[in-house]
């Protein structure tokens, strides 16, 4: 559990200054596979294919792929870059299954796919997150989300009732650098005016937040979600 593994680690500093926490795999999950999630909205568009050979594909394609981060690109511009990023991802996924050319209008496809993934539908919420949270909030301790998700990131939190947990949200598309990179830890420190020493970073992804916190001096705590 989130708050169990923090609390049992007994070289962790009894009280930071701030906590840092990533999104995807440590406070939220898919609801049940992002391959069951692209099969029924292909299905819905005509095209069979099954869902764990969808999965496999999609989390080949996404492990292939650089992260997110669009460095020098104008605020405006990210929601079109994300998109695309996302597409570009989909489209491979589909092709190394062999059904991408079955599609009448993949673009039709992916739009209800992409946005289905800003609703509150297509996460579930992890029993221990709640829990942590409030506890942390009670204790007075200021909440980070440092996440190499994109700017959808803003509606998921706020359909799943956890915006107001957070004083501040750090996105690698929004500063152009991705976890691990040291800069997407640099900007949230800065903007809760702390050292690393001061703050804590939990995380289910060993390279991306435990290496990265640890690389610029924060104190990483590894979530174990498998």
């Amino acid at each position: 559990m989130l708050a169990m593994t923090i609390r049992s680690s007994a070289s962790i500093p009894t009280r930071p200054k701030v906590i840092f926490l990533d999104a995807v795999g440590t406070l939220f999950g898919v609801r049940g596979s992002v391959g069951e999630i692209y099969g029924r909205f292909a299905r819905q568009f005509g095209v069979e294919a099954p869902d764990a050979a969808i999965n496999d594909a999609f989390y080949d394609t996404f492990q292939a792929t650089p992260e997110a981060a669009f460095p020098g690109a104008d605020r405006h511009e990210l929601p079109n870059l994300e998109y695309q990023w996302w597409r570009s991802i989909a489209a491979r996924t589909f092709q190394a299954v062999g059904v991408l050319d079955q599609f009448d209008s993949f673009d039709d496809f992916f739009e209800v796919a992409f946005w289905y993934f800003s609703t509150a539908e297509a996460w579930d919420v992890y029993a221990d997150t709640r829990p942590a949270l409030d506890a942390w909030t009670r204790q007075g301790i200021p909440l980070g989300l440092i996440s190499n998700f994109d700017t959808r990131i803003y509606t998921v939190l706020d359909c799943l009732g956890l915006s107001d947990y957070f004083a501040s949200i750090t996105l690698s598309t929004e500063v152009g650098a991705a976890k691990p990179a040291r800069q997407a830890f640099e900007a949230a420190l800065h903007r809760h005016g702390v050292i690393p020493a001061e703050a804590w970073h939990v995380g289910d992804g060993k390279r991306a937040d435990v290496e990265g916190a640890r690389a610029i001096g924060i104190q990483a705590i590894h979530l174990d979600r498998s």
